[in-house]
């Protein structure tokens, strides 16, 4: 958004870190809180200059002019007022000398929604993430922490050295630790000193050198730790799951008034994180589930009734697969969680399955893991340690599923090589490509902890990455949309059939339709109000 188009009459006051606070030299670097006298929802009394600890359980929302929504992030101004400001180092940083504009402007800000009719109201918009001309933390006060959380992933590791090495040669931040074993490394495990130097080639092995856990999240025992050992910018690396314990220790920071920034990289393989355009890994695991599936291919057309079955990652969502099969154009099958199947009678797995087999001769299947767990005859209620539902492996069921009824029921016997390559794909290192993105994702968490931003995520929105506040990126997952152009494009690519009928798929569109109504419909009051607001009294 260009400065001429600034926000009008803002219902929440959206705090601008270049114009801020005369800078002092000595500072505390914790803040702490009086426990608030009245509702928990009360915010900075500046007039007073005493400070209540607000409700983040409210959005941090401006308006403007034409139904313009920003959603905005947490600042530590928020809740400990009259913090100094210093020049950001960037500013003497050779490296950057060059750049036209390296520093970000104030009103910049980042559409959810780009694809718009002429009459749309603006829409909701996320701060544009970026280097602030002003910082809230001296380089020589910072003391940095980084830890992974939940599954391995390709590119944590980038993650991590991007992480180091923004730190301490774009803002010279010499304190880096690093936590072992995910969140219960923060009070059982000890730490690793970081340094460009240890972190120089690590971006070349799969894995993570901080080590990963899942659970172990006890806050106030990890905000204990934080506050003991003087840290005051915490990176946390992981999914959902670890993006909302780092919601909840943000919530308890600021309810002790610490001068603590927390930054969320978004982590999923599984790329089922909404709002953001895509997760790191995603491009390699796609990349690398190629290997499997022209493994598969080769089995499958070197012998008589031959099918390659492979499963991929995708406990909830199928981007995996649908993209893997995208790409490799030799599949015949594409199985994910979001659209039901079944396997006998007409229009029916087994049915296409033959059908295949008689036209070709071979066939490969592509499964997500989540698909078709509700055939399977028995149900798991356990959950791991994230609390993640502990999924059956519907794979090795289906095969031996296919095997028996073509050899049973048909009379045919089947040749079927089964592949799982997840944690081969897992582990391995990150491509180029994700390299390149992970870079971007470290340099714009620091940046923003840098500015004082804190209680956010990071990621492209419609290619330009921005701030996102931790519960746009943790109410929802997302999920393929099978009545997509993209979903059609694959059945178009594989020839199979949706295995839904005409009706079911008119219900989904009916209630897609309802969703995407009632959002407008929020948007538009937003609109509504906003442009009252803007008319000036007589």
């Amino acid at each position: 958004m260009a400065s001429t188009a600034s926000i009008s009459r803002p219902r929440f006051r959206c705090f601008d870190p270049t114009n801020s606070y005369t800078a002092t030299p000595d500072h505390p670097r914790y803040f702490s809180a009086s426990p608030p006298t009245s509702s928990p929802s009360t915010v900075n009394d500046r007039s007073s200059g005493s400070m209540a600890i607000s409700d983040n359980s409210e959005p941090k929302i401006a308006t403007g002019p034409g139904g313009y929504v920003l959603e905005d992030v947490p600042h530590l101004v928020d809740y400990i007022p009259d913090l100094p400001t210093y020049p950001n180092p960037l500013q003497d940083n050779p490296s950057y000398s060059v750049v036209k504009q390296y520093f970000v402007n104030a009103d910049d800000t980042v559409a959810q929604k780009i694809v718009v009719h002429k009459d749309s109201p603006r829409g909701t918009h996320f701060r544009r993430s970026g280097p602030r001309q002003k910082v809230y933390f001296e380089s020589n006060d910072v003391d940095a922490c980084i830890v992974t959380c939940g599954g391995l992933c390709p590119g944590l590791n980038t993650v991590i050295r991007e992480i180091v090495c923004g730190l301490y040669h774009m803002y010279g931040v010499k304190r880096i630790l690093g936590i072992e074993g995910g969140y219960r490394g923060f009070y059982a495990r000890n730490t690793i000193p970081l340094t460009p130097k240890v972190v120089n080639d690590i971006h070349k092995r799969g894995g993570t050198i901080l080590g990963t856990s899942r659970g172990g999240h006890v806050t106030s025992k990890i905000v204990d730790s934080i506050q003991d050992r003087g840290i005051n910018q915490v990176y946390v690396i992981g999914g959902d799951g670890t993006q909302k314990g780092a919601s909840v220790i943000f919530e308890e920071i600021r309810r002790r008034g610490l001068k603590v920034v927390v930054a969320g990289i978004p982590k999923t393989i599984d790329n089922d994180i909404p709002v953001i355009d895509r997760s790191f890994g995603f491009d390699t695991a796609v990349e690398e589930a190629q290997r499997a599936i022209n493994a598969a291919h080769v089995e499958a057309e070197s012998v008589e009734n031959g099918i390659g079955f492979v499963k991929l990652m995708g406990r909830y969502s199928g981007f995996i697969a649908m993209y893997a099969t995208l790409a490799s154009r030799d599949v015949d099958c594409c199985l994910i969680p979001e659209s039901p199947f079944y396997l006998e009678g007409p229009g029916g797995l087994y049915e296409y399955i033959e059908r295949r087999l008689k036209e070709n001769g071979h066939l490969v299947i592509v499964m997500a893991e989540g698909a078709g767990q509700e055939l399977l005859p028995e149900s798991m209620n356990q959950q791991d340690a994230s609390g993640n539902k502990l999924l059956q492996d519907v794979g090795l069921w289906l095969s031996q599923n296919i095997r028996d009824h073509f050899l049973k029921q048909r009379n045919i016997t089947i040749n079927l090589k089964y592949i799982d390559p997840t944690y081969m794909i897992r582990a391995i290192p990150s491509n180029a490509s994700d390299n390149v993105y992970c870079t971007l994702l470290a340099h714009s968490a620091i940046h923003g902890a840098m500015a004082g931003y804190t209680g956010f995520t990071v990621g492209p929105v419609n290619g330009r990455h921005a701030y996102i506040p931790f519960r746009r990126v943790t109410e929802k997952q997302n999920k393929v949309v099978i009545t997509d152009r993209m979903w059609a494009r694959l059945l178009s690519s594989t020839n199979q059939p949706s295995f839904l009928d005409l009706k079911k798929v008119e219900a989904i569109k009916k209630e897609e339709k309802e969703e995407e109504t009632k959002a407008q419909l929020i948007v538009g009051e937003n609109h509504t109000e906003a442009t009252s607001a803007s008319i000036p009294k007589k």
